[in-house]
Formats: C-alpha cells, sequence, structure tokens
C-alpha cells in the first residue's frame, strides 16, 4: 500500500486481515459454525470469538499497555486505566453472516481519552479496507474518499437498521422509517453498522441512522465519515453521540435535513416534540386509520 498510514492504523490493519481471514474460512463452510444467542435474534458464534481473540492478541503484542473494550469480552483484557483504548468489534453483521448473506466487517478503533483517533473497517468479503487518522482523511484500500455531494434529501439514498431486540420501540422506529421513505430515493437496510458508516464515508449512500447501537459498532465509522467530510451525531445533531445509542451520519448538506426529520424522535428532543411523536404513532397501530400524508418539503 503506497500511503503514509500511522504504525497504530498498520497494527489494526494487521489485526483486522488476519480475523478477516478466520471470518471468511469460516463462510466456506458456514453450515457447521455453531452459532448461539445471547438474547433474542442476537447472535454470536465462535467465529466471533476466535477473530476478537486474534485482533486482541495482534493489539496487545504492538502495545501491551494499551486498553480493550471488546464485544464479546468487554473489557477484561489489555490495561484497565489506558488513555489509549481499542474499541472492537470483531464481525459486525453476525446474523447477515450466519444466515451466508455477504455484508459484514471487522471495526476496530482507538479512542485516546475518550476520543477516537484511528479506524479501521474491513470487508473480507470484498476484501474493501477503509482506514482514517484523525486529521489525515479518510481512505478506501489506497484511495482517498469523501462523502456525497447530494445536497437535497429528496435525492438521497439513506441506509438504517431495524430494530430487533424485545423492549425496541418498533411503532415508533415504523413511524420514522416512513417520515424518512417519504422523503428520499430510497431506504437501505444492509444490517452492519460500521460498513453502513464506511459507506457514507465513500459516498455510496447519503446518510444513516440507527438507535440502540453500541460504542464498537460506530467507533470506527464515525471517524471515517469524519475524515471524509462529513458529520456524525444523535438524532438531534449533537456530535457528542457515542454512548447514546442514537447515531445519524451524513453528508453535511443531507445530515441537517435528516436532523429536521428526525430530531423530534430523539431521546433528547422536548416533551412537546415527544408527544407529537406519540400522536403519530398512534395512528399506526392496529386500530389506527392509516399515517397522514407526509408535510411537503
Amino acid at each position: 500500500m503506497s500511503l503514509n498510514l500511522h504504525p497504530m492504523v498498520n497494527v489494526a490493519i494487521k489485526a483486522a486481515r488476519t480475523a478477516g481471514s478466520i471470518i471468511n474460512r469460516a463462510a466456506l463452510d458456514i453450515e457447521s459454525v455453531r452459532v448461539s444467542q445471547k438474547k433474542a435474534n442476537d447472535f454470536v458464534t465462535e467465529v466471533d470469538q476466535a477473530a476478537e481473540a486474534a485482533i486482541i492478541e495482534t493489539l496487545l503484542t504492538a502495545y501491551p499497555g494499551h486498553g480493550i473494550w471488546a464485544e464479546e469480552s468487554g473489557k477484561e483484557h489489555g490495561a484497565q486505566d489506558s488513555e489509549f483504548v481499542w474499541i472492537i468489534d470483531p464481525l459486525d453483521g453476525t446474523t447477515n453472516f450466519i444466515h451466508g448473506l455477504p455484508t459484514y466487517c471487522v471495526s476496530i478503533a482507538l479512542a485516546v481519552r475518550g476520543k477516537v483517533e484511528q479506524a479501521v473497517v474491513y470487508d473480507p468479503t470484498r476484501n474493501d479496507l477503509f482506514t482514517a487518522t484523525k486529521g489525515r482523511g479518510a481512505f478506501l484500500n489506497d484511495r482517498r474518499i469523501r462523502v456525497s455531494k447530494r445536497t437535497q434529501l429528496k435525492e438521497a439514498l439513506v441506509s438504517t437498521g431495524f430494530p430487533y431486540r424485545q423492549g425496541d420501540d418498533f411503532d415508533q422506529y415504523l413511524v420514522m422509517m416512513g417520515e424518512v421513505m417519504r422523503r428520499t430515493a430510497g431506504l437501505r437496510r444492509p444490517g452492519a453498522a460500521a460498513l453502513d458508516l464506511a459507506y457514507v464515508a465513500a459516498g455510496y449512500t447519503d446518510a444513516f441512522f440507527e438507535k440502540g447501537l453500541q460504542p464498537w459498532d460506530v467507533a470506527a465509522g464515525s471517524l471515517l465519515v469524519t475524515e471524509a467530510g462529513g458529520l456524525v451525531g444523535n438524532f438531534s445533531g449533537e456530535a457528542d453521540f457515542l454512548d447514546q445509542q442514537e447515531c445519524l451520519a451524513g453528508n453535511p448538506r443531507v445530515y441537517a435535513q435528516m436532523v429536521g426529520v428526525l430530531g423530534k424522535h430523539s431521546k433528547f428532543a422536548s416533551a412537546g416534540e415527544k408527544a407529537a411523536v406519540r400522536q403519530s404513532t398512534l395512528s399506526i397501530s392496529p386500530r389506527g386509520k392509516g399515517t397522514d400524508e407526509a408535510a411537503p418539503l
């Protein structure tokens, strides 16, 4: 690779490619992969665990004084008090993986004093490697990437993640989805949030939104987006979103318009905005009479 990459990114790339090879080997015989459920519709496989172990070993061999925060093993590895913490999702898109749908990735980020400074998202099925270092831009393989230039929401292609856990507010999500579908060129649900964010960074989609995400889902992807010239925040447009379980990303113009659509659905919305959402949610209940037509843009 011709890029002058930060040394920590190079180590993360080595870790991600090692995990990717484990994932690709397992994908050749997906029927033999052992799967268990953490919660309803929340799956973990032996592949997630093997990939995570390989990533952690690679990172801690290079940086034994660093901390680790990983999806499957939490914070049990690495230094507990380090200012440098690697945030890892070894296989984002596990449900896709166990069904043989080739949309999943490895996500590795380095946070320094709570701020993400290095990011790698690796798609092993396409051998696509997304990297970013704070202040140095975002890259796909060896070329610089930028967010899209579309300015109007009606022309935007938006990706999302559907609720799937018990306790998720499905009715509220259906209202959100309906409002976005009416105002955009299309809505997609690929199934791997880290890759969704990478695709916003690359300009493949114009925005992405999802509720219920964890830091390991969005840490690396959020840096890709901002280094590619985009914005990331919660539904209200506030940038400090990493542990708020609300994520909205997009190019600056589309992001601003998406805040206008989704802001009232934010957990940080005003009481009046939340009351309006509850009223619109009632209209899609089984006894409701359907949603009103979209307001003009």
